[in-house]
This record gives structure tokens, C-alpha cells and sequence, in this order.
């Protein structure tokens, strides 16, 4: 059932943005070869926690062990922080993080280079965030959910990437897991209608190759079927009567 949620329920979600956003900008920062993800998952539950009433949306979420989710080159979503997972130089690194604030939570993703990466990358990373702002421009009442996949399938292909066709964006509120589903393709005027007062999370998950997935026998992990890099950005958004609310900028 997709909800429709109050100001002051948006509010509350947009502070809790607020602190998804800030823990991304520290983790972004921190970033570096020879450091683990475990050591990035350390840090970032640490920086939650000192929010008064803030905790980590994923921990323990379907079962989930950790904070973030840390996914390396052709690890596309869900890679599990790890103490023997150590950033190279080259490595892309996509940062996964919730955080849930009386009773709400909020969502956002961002794929960091680690120190100097190769020029396919950088381009991987510069049309994945591309899809994102043109799914974002979508989000606005009475144009459908088919309208913001349509406009990131229409970037990302028109650059020669991939879109995961297996893993969607969704709504978000008082579960993390909401309706609708928002799948990064589609066409315009497809798929339920936007509403103000609905929030969801919006992810594109773009591939250097074919968009083909599998998962790691961990059971979480969702890697690129072909092992190319893998780019992954999500904002929560807002439905307004005006401009989509970006709650995790």
C-alpha cells in the first residue's frame, strides 16, 4: 500500500536525512586506500549514534549485520563491511546508508573513487549521478513512477551503460521498504501514479557492461554477471505540489 505522509512526517524524514547526508559527506572524506569497510562501517554507526534518538536503519533489517552496505568495483548493492576488505588505489566504492529517526527513515547511496581511478570510471561515475538528477526531475506529482525510469534508462543508454533490471528504488516512511517499487526503467506515463505527500527512494544502478546480476554465495552481496564496474547514487525524495524535496541532499 503506498502512504501519503504528513509535514510532519516529511520533516522528521529530512532530519533524518540530514544525518544520512552528513554521515556520506564523512565517509566521502575518510575514503583512502589501505582502509577497510569495516573500518567505514565502524565510523559511521559511531556518527549516527550521536544523534540523540538516531539509529542505523539497516542493522538487523532482513537480517543484515551492519550499518552500511559497501560494494567494491562490480559489486553492484548489498556488500557486507569486512575487517579483510581493504580499499585500493583504483577501487570504486559505493556507500549505502539509512537511518531511521522517531519512527522514520531515510535513504541515501554514493560511489566513491579511491585515490586515482581510470577514465571509464570517472565516466561511470558522472552518468550514474546524471541518471539520478534526470530521475529526480520526474519526481513531481501527477507524472508516474514509469516517468522517472524511463528518464535514468534514457542517460544511462545513451552514454552505452547498463541498468540493473533486478534491484529498484522504493518507498520509504515508517517502514524501509515501501510502496511503490521504482525501477530505474520503464516508460513515461507507466506505473503508479505520483502523489504529493508519497516519499521514495530513487537509485540508480548503472553498469559499465551488460546489466545481467548475481549474487554472492554471502547471500547479500549482488555483483555485475559480466564483472564490469558497477556505480550506484540514491537520493529520498519528496513529492510536493511544486519542485521534488530532495530530504537527503
Amino acid at each position: 500500500m503506498i502512504t501519503i505522509k504528513s509535514p510532519r512526517e516529511i520533516e522528521t524524514m529530512a532530519r533524518a536525512g540530514h544525518i544520512v547526508a552528513e554521515t556520506l559527506a564523512l565517509l566521502r572524506r575518510e575514503v583512502r586506500p589501505g582502509l577497510s569497510t569495516e573500518d567505514l562501517d565502524s565510523l559511521a554507526e559511531k556518527f549516527i549514534r550521536s544523534h540523540p534518538g538516531a539509529r542505523p536503519s539497516f542493522k538487523g533489517l532482513y537480517g543484515f549485520p551492519k550499518t552500511l552496505c559497501t560494494s567494491i568495483n562490480e559489486e553492484i548493492v548489498h556488500g557486507i563491511p569486512n575487517p579483510r576488505r581493504i580499499l585500493q588505489e583504483g577501487n570504486l566504492v559505493s556507500i549505502d546508508v539509512g537511518v531511521q529517526l522517531e519512527g522514520l527513515h531515510a535513504d541515501s547511496a554514493t560511489t566513491v573513487a579511491v585515490g586515482e581511478i581510470s577514465p571509464e570510471a570517472e565516466r561511470l561515475l558522472r552518468v550514474t549521478q546524471e541518471c539520478l538528477v534526470a530521475g529526480m526531475a520526474q519526481a513531481r506529482a501527477g507524472n508516474h513512477v514509469g516517468d522517472i525510469g524511463h528518464a535514468v534508462q534514457a542517460v544511462a543508454e545513451s552514454a552505452g551503460f547498463g541498468v540493473v533490471r533486478e534491484l529498484v528504488g522504493h518507498g520509504i516512511g515508517t517502514q524501509f521498504h515501501e510502496e511503490p517499487q521504482v525501477p530505474n526503467h520503464g516508460q513515461p506515463q507507466r506505473g503508479p501514479r505520483l502523489l504529493e505527500g508519497m516519499t521514495i527512494a530513487i537509485e540508480p544502478m548503472i553498469t559499465a557492461g551488460h546489466y545481467a546480476t548475481r549474487t554472492l554465495p554471502d547471500k547479500w552481496t549482488v555483483v555485475t554477471a559480466d564483472g564490469s564496474l558497477a556505480a550506484h547514487f540514491e537520493h529520498t525524495v519528496a513529492i510536493t505540489a511544486g519542485e521534488p524535496k530532495v530530504l537527503t541532499r
